[in-house]
């Protein structure tokens, strides 16, 4: 598993150093040379060499045919599509199981973990334990099937887990009805009361 998060773990310890971090972000506000890169981010000529160097080899600065600094934007699309794929490949039970196991017991949520793909990742099996994809369910059905979750936490209520599942787009909301989609992102037209 540490060479799935290689790349994100190298761009992160890139941008542990603010020299770095202050020349990436003049690269990215429009510094085209070195000198100029110096200039925005205050920096000497020596900490800019150096920064720059690093941030080459690491791909994230780059040349282009002009001679000018720019961001490799591809690099940064291709590491978050890279880290999109490894998360839905790897929410199966086994991967998540662990992380379950903490925060749901018999059916009910004790709390929502506070690492963001830990909370998806509940989020989406309580979406799945919960409703049936393309079902369509009144507000009242869904606050009531939230409910019984977060009877055994005091940190969340149903409301609050329910706007959660819409943003996560587990439940789609439209004129009062939500539905879970299908696993091929449709929503079916089968009524629940």
């Amino acid at each position: 598993m540490a060479t799935d998060t290689e790349p994100v773990d190298q761009v992160i310890r890139l941008f542990a150093e603010e020299s770095r971090v202050r020349a990436f972000a003049a690269v990215a506000l429009g510094a085209g040379t070195p000198a100029a890169v110096a200039r925005t981010a205050g920096l000497s000529a020596r900490e800019t060499a150096v920064a720059l160097h690093r941030l080459g080899e690491q791909g994230v600065v780059v040349e282009g045919t002009d001679g000018a600094l720019g961001v490799a934007y591809d690099l940064f699309r291709d590491h978050a599509r890279e880290a999109a794929r490894r998360e839905r490949t790897a929410v199966g039970p086994v991967a998540g199981e662990p992380v379950l196991r903490n925060f749901v017991r018999d059916g009910r949520l004790v709390r929502l973990p506070a690492q963001w793909n830990r909370k998806k990742l509940v989020l989406r099996h309580i979406a799945e334990q919960t409703f049936e994809p393309g079902v369509a369910y009144p507000e009242r059905v869904v606050d009531e099937k939230l409910r019984a979750w977060c009877e055994e936490s005091d940190e969340i209520d149903h409301v609050t887990l329910r706007r959660y599942l819409v943003d996560l787009h587990h439940l789609r909301r439209s004129e009062g009805i939500y539905r879970m989609p299908s696993a091929d992102g449709v929503s079916g037209e089968s009524s629940h009361g």
